[in-house]
C-alpha cells in the first residue's frame, strides 16, 4: 500500500463560509460607499453652493476621525470582540446616513450638518476598518492572508467600478439625497451578514494593570523600530497626504470649473475602481516576477508618473477619456503596493498587537488625509484648482522615498533582508 506525499487541495476561499460572510457584507457595504464617494460633495457643490475651500473642508471632515481617534481606537478595539465592533460600525454609518436624506426632504439640510455626518462617518469607519484587518487573520490561515487581501481589494473595486457611475446616474435621476439613503441601506445589510459569521469571537484577555497610554505607545514602538514596517507607514503617510491635496480639488474642478453632468464625474471613478480591480488580479504575478520590495517601489514610482500624466487631460471635451484611462491605469499599478503592504503588516504583527499596530498605521496614513484635505482646499480658494491638483500629483512622486531609503540601505541586516520585505517575520 502506497501512500500519498501530497495534502489534499485546500477549498477555495470563497468555499469558506465566514470569510464568505466578510467578503459579502464588505461586498455590499463599498457598493452603497461608491455611490456615497460622488453624492456626498455633490450634495455640497451643487444644492449648498459650497465653495473650494468648503468642499476641501467637507473631504478633511471625511478623514478626521483617523486624525483625532486612530491611536486610542486601535487600543480600545484590541480590548473588544471586533465582530461587534464591525456591527456597531455598519449600524451607526447607517444612522448617521439616513439623516441627510431626512433634512433635505424637510427642506433643512446645511453644511454644518454635512461636515457633522461626514466626521461622524470617518469615526465609525475607522473602529470599522481597524476591527475589520485585525479580524481577518481569525478566519483565514496565515499564509493565505495575501489571497484573502487580494479577494477582498477585488470584490471591492468591481463595487467601486460601477458604483460612482451608478451613482452619477442615480443623482441625476433621483437627486444626490436619495442616493445616499441608498448607501445607508447597504450598511444595514453588511451588519446582517457580518453577524451571521460563526466563528468565535471572544473578548481578549486584558494585561492586569494595563493603561491605554501604555497600549498605544507599545503599537507605535513595534511600528517604529521596525524599518520595513516604518517605511511602508510613511510611504503611504506621504501617499495620501498628496493624493487628498488633489482628490479633494477633483470634484471641484469636473462638476464646478468644467461643468460635467453627474454620470461623467462618475466616470472617472469608475476608471479609477477597474484599474484597481486589473491591478489586484496582477499583484501576486508582479511581486513573484520582481520581488516584493522591487515591486512595491515600483508600484508607487509608476502610478504617481501615471496620475501626473493625466492632469493636462482633464477637459471638457475628448481629452477627458484620456485623462480617465491615465487614471485608471495608475491604480493598476498603485495595488501592488497597496495589497502587499497590507499583508505584510498582518504577517509581522503579533495577533494581540493587530489592533494596535493597524490603529498606528491608520493615524499616520488615514490622519495626513483631513491635512492634505484642507491643504487642497486652501491652494484651490487662493491659488486655483488645477493648481491643488498639480501640487498633489508632483508630491505623490516623492512617497517612494522611504522604500528607497530601505531597499538601499547598507549593511549586513540588509543582506539578510534581500529577496523579499518579509525575511523580518523570521525574528517574530
Amino acid at each position: 500500500m502506497t501512500t500519498s506525499l501530497t495534502s489534499p487541495p485546500r477549498p477555495a476561499l470563497i468555499r469558506l463560509p465566514d470569510f464568505r460572510r466578510l467578503w459579502i457584507g464588505d461586498t455590499v457595504s463599498q457598493a452603497g460607499t461608491a455611490v456615497t464617494v460622488l453624492a456626498l460633495p455633490l450634495v455640497a457643490i451643487g444644492p449648498l453652493d459650497a465653495s473650494p475651500f468648503e468642499a476641501g473642508l467637507l473631504v478633511m471632515c471625511e478623514y478626521l476621525g483617523f486624525l483625532l481617534l486612530g491611536l486610542p481606537a486601535g487600543a480600545w478595539v484590541d480590548r473588544m470582540r471586533r465582530r461587534r465592533v464591525m456591527i456597531v460600525g455598519d449600524i451607526g454609518r447607517a444612522v448617521l446616513l439616513a439623516t441627510l436624506p431626512v433634512a433635505a426632504w424637510l427642506g433643512v439640510l446645511t453644511l454644518p450638518q454635512l461636515y457633522a455626518v461626514a466626521f461622524g462617518l470617518s469615526v465609525c469607519t475607522a473602529f470599522f476598518d481597524i476591527a475589520y484587518q485585525s479580524h481577518l487573520p481569525r478566519l483565514v490561515d496565515e499564509e493565505r492572508l495575501v489571497e484573502a487581501n487580494v479577494a477582498l481589494e477585488a470584490s471591492r473595486t468591481v463595487t467601486a467600478a460601477g458604483g460612482p457611475g451608478v451613482g452619477g446616474a442615480l443623482v441625476a435621476a433621483v437627486t444626490a439625497p436619495v442616493a445616499l439613503a441608498v448607501d445607508a441601506v447597504s450598511f444595514l445589510a453588511s451588519a446582517l451578514l457580518l453577524s451571521r459569521i460563526r466563528r468565535p469571537d471572544p473578548r481578549p484577555a486584558r494585561v492586569p494593570g494595563a493603561r491605554l497610554r501604555e497600549e498605544i505607545a507599545e503599537g507605535l514602538r513595534f511600528v517604529f523600530r521596525d524599518r520595513l514596517l516604518r517605511a511602508l507607514t510613511l510611504t503611504a503617510a506621504v501617499s495620501n497626504l498628496c493624493g487628498t491635496i488633489g482628490t479633494s480639488m477633483l470634484l471641484v474642478l469636473l462638476a464646478g470649473d468644467l461643468g460635467l453632468s453627474p454620470f461623467l464625474c462618475g466616470l472617472v471613478f469608475t476608471a479609477e475602481a477597474l484599474g484597481g480591480f486589473l491591478g489586484s488580479l496582477l499583484t501576486i504575478r508582479v511581486a513573484a516576477r520582481l520581488g516584493e520590495r522591487r515591486a512595491m517601489c515600483a508600484s508607487v514610482v509608476v502610478s504617481g508618473v501615471l496620475w501626473l500624466l493625466a492632469l493636462p487631460f482633464f477637459q471638457a471635451d475628448g481629452r477627458y477619456a484620456v485623462a480617465c484611462v491615465l487614471q485608471g491605469l495608475g491604480w493598476t499599478a498603485f495595488m501592488t503596493f497597496k495589497i502587499n503592504s497590507v499583508a505584510l503588516r498582518q504577517r509581522l504583527t503579533p495577533a494581540p498587537l493587530l489592533g494596535r499596530v493597524t490603529a498606528t498605521f491608520r493615524f499616520v496614513v488615514w490622519g495626513c488625509m483631513p491635512l492634505g484635505a484642507l491643504a487642497g482646499g486652501l491652494l484651490g480658494e487662493y491659488v486655483g484648482v488645477r493648481t491643488a491638483l498639480w501640487a498633489g500629483a508632483v508630491g505623490e512622486l516623492l512617497a517612494v522615498v522611504p522604500l528607497l531609503v530601505v531597499a538601499r540601505g547598507g549593511g549586513r541586516r540588509d543582506r539578510r533582508e534581500r529577496g523579499s520585505l518579509d525575511i523580518q517575520s523570521a525574528h517574530r
